[in-house]
């Protein structure tokens, strides 16, 4: 009884926490919900049932923003129907999902003031967290306060650290958990979570060991999000080994993974081009799906596209298609894939069949098919997919461009590389883009191109950016990168010390290409 009554409250407690996974045109992101938690019949009263028709959530989402939350629930009873608990928790984990943080406060702020059921710890948690994030951590310390004391126990006490968190307090935070060891609540592993990923910047990665180590000290059992927390800042930083070690632990903890777990693993294998240990995680991906979440298959056909599995892209495609409403997004990955494994018909399709049931909502939409003509060199087809864009509203990108320079010196078209390069240069780039696996690659393909014309001078200008992302700690990048010394008969004293400084790992390759280069000294 101790142990489920632990579990339902950690559930209550559990924010979204979302995984970002660098793939082929967005991350795919991977969130843990609470909806399903809340809403089991564990948790809910024998009369909190969620009636499926009519449904009280849609009625609060498609409520006029401008317009108080009460009078949809004054027309709800009216209409002879109780006001929940299920219902209230079904609606907040709606709301949150969708960010409506303002109209979530307002739910909250209802039930306390009209109590249709008598409140628990739970909603002064939700109404807790939605103060402090539309009104700052001095309104939720005062609200806290306020709350009965019988409800300020381990469930708000988490809930507050976890807000605090949100707002990037880490100090105070550290504060309120070192009063709940005094007062004796067990702290969440979500807390962990929120401060490994607040450490994550390589300036602050230094703690985490030290947030691991207090961790076992305060006996909080390492959940599998922390695994995977863990496993994608290895991932993040191209570091194999480190992912590997990460999940060494895991094992060695008895933490079972899961298919977010797979896929961090996956992915990561397929982007530094280890395809067969990428195919074992592959396999154990499908045997750990749950059910059937969009962003696993996402994955999965961003992994057969690599795999260069057409018949099991076809597969997984055919499966999304045939749900009754597919995401943009969906459409743009299976355009990359299908064209990665040289399927150009089969994306072309997937774009036409994209055209005539969503609507073209940016530039991104079309650079997944101007990525697949640009790998070509396919010009002419590119220039008509501009121009439609333009005719749409949206101007090129920075990854327009940089897709579009790598289909200039595809053609052979030298000057117009050099001016569109330029042109990418300039415009404004976020890092997480700069960072992002399908950016590298189509860099490194400008990289491998002009090192076998031999430019050293401009390769390097380009390996530059993959360095900085730490994409260059895979060997077969920097093996490119030598190439174009050896091509340009240039020498070199202190490629090998920097390309292991960088962390990669030479091999046989990296070796015969230095003693190419060494010919060259004079």
């Amino acid at each position: 009884m101790a142990l489920h009554l632990s579990a339902r409250l950690s559930q209550s407690i559990r924010r979204t926490l979302c995984v970002q996974l660098e793939l082929i045109n967005k991350s795919p992101t991977y969130c843990t919900q609470t909806t399903s938690a809340l809403l089991s019949p564990s948790n809910l009263d024998s009369n909190d049932t969620i009636e499926s028709n009519p449904c009280l959530s849609k009625n609060i989402e498609r409520h006029p923003r401008s317009e108080p939350v009460g009078s949809v629930f004054q027309t709800w009873m009216g209409d002879g129907f109780p006001v929940h608990r299920g219902h209230i928790f079904h609606a907040i984990n709606r709301l949150r999902k969708l960010k409506l943080n303002k109209r979530a406060l307002e739910v909250m702020e209802w039930v306390i003031r009209e109590r249709p059921y008598k409140p628990r710890e739970l909603d002064f948690s939700y109404l807790l967290e939605f103060t402090m994030k539309l009104h700052g951590i001095s309104r939720g310390e005062k609200l806290f306060s306020c709350v009965p004391s019988e409800f300020r126990n381990k469930l708000l006490y988490n809930n507050l650290v976890i807000a605090c968190l949100d707002t990037g307090a880490i100090r105070l935070s550290l504060e309120y958990m070192k009063k709940m060891r005094e007062l004796g609540h067990p702290i969440s592993h979500l807390i962990f979570n929120r401060l490994i990923i607040l450490h994550s910047l390589p300036s602050r990665r230094k703690t985490i060991p030290k947030l691991l180590a207090q961790m076992r000290a305060d006996k909080v059992v390492p959940h599998v999000s922390t695994y995977n927390i863990l496993l994608k800042i290895e991932a993040d930083e191209h570091n194999i080994d480190g992912l590997v070690r990460v999940f060494d632990d895991m094992k060695r903890s008895g933490v079972e993974p899961n298919e977010i777990t797979y896929c961090i693993l996956a992915t990561s294998h397929a982007a530094a081009r280890l395809y067969t240990v990428c195919e074992t995680y592959v396999e154990a991906i499908k045997m750990s799906m749950m059910g059937d979440n969009w962003s696993t298959f996402d994955v999965l056909i961003i992994l057969y596209g690599y795999l260069g599995k057409v018949k099991d892209l076809g597969h997984t495609w055919a499966v999304v298609r045939a749900r009754p409403h597919v995401r943009s997004k969906c459409f743009l990955l299976a355009i990359e894939a299908f064209g990665r494994v040289g399927e150009l018909s089969q994306a072309i399709e997937v774009w036409e069949e994209m055209k005539s049931t969503k609507e073209l909502k940016s530039t991104d939409v079309f650079n997944s098919i101007i990525s697949v003509y640009c790998k070509r060199g396919f010009l002419d087809k590119v220039c008509e997919l501009v121009r439609e864009m333009k005719s749409n509203g949206y101007r090129p990108n920075a990854i327009t461009y940089r897709h579009l320079a790598l289909g200039c010196l595809k053609a052979g078209m030298k000057e117009e590389f050099f001016r569109t390069l330029e042109l990418g240069m300039k415009q404004k780039t976020v890092k997480k883009v700069t960072r992002s696996t399908p950016w590298l690659e189509t860099t490194l393909s400008i990289v491998q191109l002009l090192a076998d014309k031999g430019d050293v001078e401009n390769a390097e200008k380009l390996f530059e950016e993959l360095e900085k992302a730490k994409y260059s700690r895979h060997t077969f990048v920097y093996n490119s990168y030598l190439k174009a010394y050896v091509k340009a008969k240039m020498y070199r004293p202190d490629l090998l010390r920097r390309m292991i400084l960088g962390g990669a790992r030479p091999d046989a390759e990296t070796y015969s290409l230095i003693k190419l280069i060494d010919q060259f000294k004079t």
